[in-house]
């Protein structure tokens, strides 16, 4: 084979696999901006959150052994238990933006105040011979360290006490932390099931001085050889923080894949919020592409059009942007066609009591229909979908167009039902949209309604009077059910105790974007959301899944 040859299929299959990838490229219903603003208020509300879970959380015991030379003692056994974190200060810490990697983490400067309970076992101790047995300091080890003369040979003939290599004194103290640097960044990708994944990297941490204060009845006899303690107790931190905090964000991540990224939003449909593709970081923010997709309740099969690419504009005054693409809607659209959601049955007396409840001087609307009947007897209303509502989304201006079938039915003296009248309508609304809570609540109100030709044997003038009467039953009854059920919104995604504030959404050329704040509060009731992300609690390290609302 010639090297043109060669140079030939070489290029058809770089062609090829071109073409491969780009029919392959998925787009994302949905965009997700965390801007800079959210990782400078994550510095504040998190001190909040890691305050409360220090404070339940168990550090491990400090166990050594040291000598003190000094006071010629050949060991010191000792072990700190039970040690808690009662306050802490972290002055300068920030969170930046690694662009292509993650997220990292700085702070310095520091401290921090604990608590502990301590034991020790050491030849420096004795029993007396009394009978209390009170644990006491032999005084020559301590004329010993004095050094105000040489210390006699343990024990001294005729001292009240008797030694005993296990001789052991407990008690409390204060241990006090200075100079703590810790620097890690968060790799933040998404795994093969399209969840969140978390990655703790370069982890360094270090203390630079720790202050042992021992209490109690010999408390200053402790403390003037507290300060040889204090070296090694600075060691052991140094070595565990690392691994402690490491240990946190592997918890954390083990509860990020165990979150559902499928949320039933009601009996019809679920909806789809799994990461398509690892997140996107910049220096200045940091993108998430979920799929957000629709699907009737039994069928995963993905609608009958793709999601088309659209880019959130530069902006970083608030904390957190989400673009919702034309393509969520129109899923949402086809998956509540699919389930049958779109057709509903009326009769006299639901209708009856929308119309009273919703409008004013149209109570002769029911008589009005039973004179164009000609009939007495109840009737029915029948309104069904004949396609999925088309959804249009441009510069302020989001609309629903419904197509949709109507029948007027009535009950014979015999039991079967007779149709009256039915035909076809176009029902043109608008989409007024809100953000309450953690969730989107949309609203329909008609903007035109536009009947095609009926079938029907009534005469066209018949028909031209139903319109008007059609048309009210929808603007009053039908669009206030539907309402209605639109208030239970669609879920935003946001972690425990976070709510929107400052919220703003607007419409634009192809998709929603909602522009918030964010706000921790840690008396938030809890609140229908993403299922999952609400059961996402940082608080004491306990992240569990709550079931779904």
């Amino acid at each position: 084979m010639n090297t043109k040859m060669v140079q030939i299929l070489w290029g058809c299959f770089l062609l090829w696999n071109l073409y491969i990838s780009s029919a392959q490229t998925i787009y994302p219903g949905i965009k997700a901006r965390v801007t800079q603003r959210a990782l400078d208020y994550g510095v504040q509300a998190g001190m909040e959150v890691i305050e409360q879970m220090v404070k339940e959380r168990n550090i491990p015991d400090l166990k050594g052994s040291e000598s003190l030379e000094y006071l010629k003692v050949e060991y010191v056994n000792y072990n700190f238990s039970n040690i808690k974190i009662h306050a802490f200060s972290f002055p300068n810490t920030s969170l930046a933006f690694v662009p292509g990697v993650g997220i990292k983490a700085l702070t310095n400067h520091g401290s921090v105040n604990l608590s502990t309970n301590w034991d020790v076992k050491s030849p420096l101790l004795c029993q007396e011979s009394r009978g209390d047995h009170v644990p006491a300091l032999l005084e020559l080890r301590i004329c010993g360290y004095q050094r105000t003369r040489p210390c006699p040979p343990w024990p001294r003939p005729g001292q009240p006490c008797t030694f005993s290599p296990n001789s052991q004194d407990t008690g409390a103290a204060d241990l006090f932390l200075s100079g703590v640097y810790f620097t890690g960044i968060l790799i933040l990708a998404r795994n093969d099931f399209g969840h969140p994944s978390l990655e703790l990297q370069d982890c360094y941490a270090q203390v630079s001085h720790a202050h042992v204060s021992f209490s109690g009845e010999l408390s200053v006899l402790y403390n003037s050889f507290a300060e040889p303690m204090e070296k090694p107790i600075l060691k052991k931190f140094n070595e565990m923080l690392c691994p402690i905090i490491t240990g946190e964000v592997e918890a954390l991540n083990a509860n990020l894949s165990m979150l559902e990224v499928l949320t039933k939003i009601d009996n019809y449909t679920i909806l789809d919020y799994s990461l398509i593709s690892s997140p996107e970081i910049t220096e200045n923010y940091i993108d998430l592409d979920l799929k957000g997709t629709f699907y009737p309740l039994e069928d995963l099969t993905d609608p009958p059009f793709s999601p088309v690419p659209f880019v959130l504009p530069e902006r970083s005054d608030s904390m957190l942007y989400v673009g919702i693409s034309e393509y969520f809607f129109k899923s949402a659209s086809f998956a509540y066609f699919t389930s049958g959601a779109f057709n509903v049955t009326l009769s006299t007396k639901e209708i009856s009591s929308h119309l009273v409840r919703n409008s004013q001087g149209i109570g002769n609307v029911l008589s009005r229909i039973a004179e164009i009947s000609i009939l007495s007897q109840p009737f029915m209303v029948r309104i069904m979908a004949t396609e999925p509502p088309v959804i249009s989304l441009l510069p302020g201006n989001f609309t629903l167009d419904i197509p949709a079938s109507i029948m007027i039915l009535t009950e014979t003296e015999n039991s079967t039902v007779e149709t009256i009248v039915s035909m076809d309508f176009v029902a043109s609304t608008s989409v007024g949209l809100v953000i309450l809570g953690q969730r989107l609540i949309c609203s329909l109100s008609l903007n035109r309604f536009r009947l095609s030709l009926p079938e029907s044997n009534r005469s066209n003038i018949e028909v031209l009077r139903f319109e008007n009467i059609l048309s009210s039953i929808l603007h009053f009854g039908i669009l206030p059910l539907a309402n209605a059920k639109l208030q239970q919104g669609f879920p935003l995604p946001n972690p425990h105790k976070i709510s929107f504030v400052n919220s703003n959404v607007e419409v634009l050329e192809h998709f929603i974007l909602i522009s918030t704040d964010l706000k921790y509060e840690t008396s938030l009731k809890h609140q229908p959301s993403f299922h999952g992300w609400e059961g996402l609690n940082l608080i004491s390290g306990q992240w569990k899944e709550n079931s779904a609302p």
